[in-house]
């Protein structure tokens, strides 16, 4: 199917540049907006969505179309709700919109994929949320799903794109298995991708990722002013937390590294002011943590002991030695890697006290062979090789759907 991208001639000027305290970057969604409106014209429009998807100057994208006489006929809200406030795992039902009456379906209660039911009233489904840029957060996964439900239903996609806060060039991290295929990871794409949800999309979409070998009719209107090597601060776009344990940018770096103690009793930061930076447990060693602790480091990234006490999630009310991450606001190298190196440390130190649910690691790392490694206790370096092969090889796939250049 030829690809649709809508090109702006602006898109690579140098008037994109912050000035006047303008962003540098419009995001798809400001795209829209601005010049590509017709697409949504006299069409009954679904539209997924949360607290992320807003215009840049802060309004939501929901109340902007209204405004201009787009009928938007159901909200489709992805894990975390359409506010971006329920925890991990929390499910939600149905609901309306109190100030617009619009009909909000839950994609994380009974179902997590629109059911052709939910689609009777809608012509076009357009896709509008930030996501972080690694495979575990299942916002790309509600957006293969929802391709799906269109492509099932004859109807156009839509993704209105965003940076990934990531950057679009890091990858790290095994290319996911179909043995381990789960909502907390959909696609065959490494664990850190250096994607964009668009060109993502494009790349699902072509690359027959679908389920059943499905195409869906998908427009990506992409991005005005964003390069790949692009820090979050670069963009001029203020971080609105796309859920509640990513309330910083800060967060969001770090979280690729230290996701995978969620598979684990001990604390990833839940409960504290900064979740997934914040890492302890009851029964690690408070004398010098960060010291043992100090081979993981590296560029970008440093520890320092502390202790905490979690207000909910593991430990509650309990004071737990750990360290805090200090990281540089730059994507890090090798994420994914000094996860794996933090958790074997982490092993070591704690022994026996350290619990690890070896299916949930499993389908977060998306490498059996590695969680096995760790779980012994041995050298998990031994599968980096590997990763590094399939991530290149994932590279050399993905090339062709990169809509953005290296910087300007």
């Amino acid at each position: 199917m030829k690809r649709r991208i809508l090109w702006l001639l602006t898109s690579l000027t140098l008037s994109s540049l912050v000035f006047g305290g303008t962003p540098a970057v419009k995001v798809g969604a400001d795209v829209l907006v601005e010049d590509r409106l017709q697409l949504l014209s006299g069409k009954r429009v679904g539209l997924i969505t949360n607290l992320t998807g807003r215009v840049r100057t802060g309004k939501f994208l929901l109340d902007i179309l209204r405004s201009k006489g787009i009928c938007v006929t159901a909200i489709f809200a992805p894990e975390h709700g359409i506010r971006g406030t329920d925890q991990a795992g929390e499910t939600y039902r149905d609901s309306v919109d109190s100030r617009t009456g619009v009909r909000i379906y839950s994609l994380y209660g009974t179902t997590k994929k629109p059911t052709p039911d939910m689609l009777q009233a809608v012509d076009v489904l357009v896709y509008d949320i930030q996501d972080v840029g690694v495979r575990c957060y299942t916002y790309i996964s509600t957006m293969a799903l929802c391709m799906e439900a269109a492509a099932a239903v004859h109807i156009p996609f839509i993704v209105l794109d965003r940076p990934n806060p990531l950057g679009g060039e890091v990858m790290d991290g095994p290319v996911l298995p179909d043995s381990l295929r789960s909502f907390v990871g959909y696609l065959p794409i490494p664990t850190v991708y250096g994607l964009t949800a668009g060109e993502l999309a494009e790349m699902a979409n072509e690359e027959g990722w679908l389920k059943g070998g499905a195409r869906v009719d998908l427009t990506v209107i992409p991005m005005s002013g964003w390069t790949r090597t692009m820090s979050w601060s670069e963009t001029g776009l203020t971080w609105i937390a796309p859920s509640p344990n990513i309330p910083t940018i800060e967060s969001a770096i770090a979280y690729p590294m230290t996701v995978y103690l969620e598979a684990t009793n001990i604390s990833e930061g839940r409960g504290t002011p900064a979740p997934f930076r914040m890492l302890g447990a009851p029964f690690l060693p408070a004398d010098s943590l960060s010291v043992r602790l100090q081979p993981v480091t590296g560029e970008g990234i440093q520890f320092r002991d502390t202790s905490f006490t979690p207000t909910f999630s593991k430990h509650r009310g309990t004071s737990c030695a750990g360290v805090f991450l200090t990281i540089a606001l730059g994507p890090l190298h090798a994420p994914v890697r000094k996860g794996m190196l933090l958790l074997s440390r982490l092993r070591r130190l704690a022994g026996r006290a350290m619990l690890i649910d070896k299916k949930s690691l499993a389908l977060l790392v998306g490498d059996n062979e590695a969680v096995d490694i760790i779980l012994r206790g041995s050298d998990v370096t031994s599968v980096f090789e590997g990763w590094t092969r399939s991530a290149k090889a994932f590279q050399m796939q993905a090339a062709r759907y990169r809509l953005y250049p290296e910087k300007q």
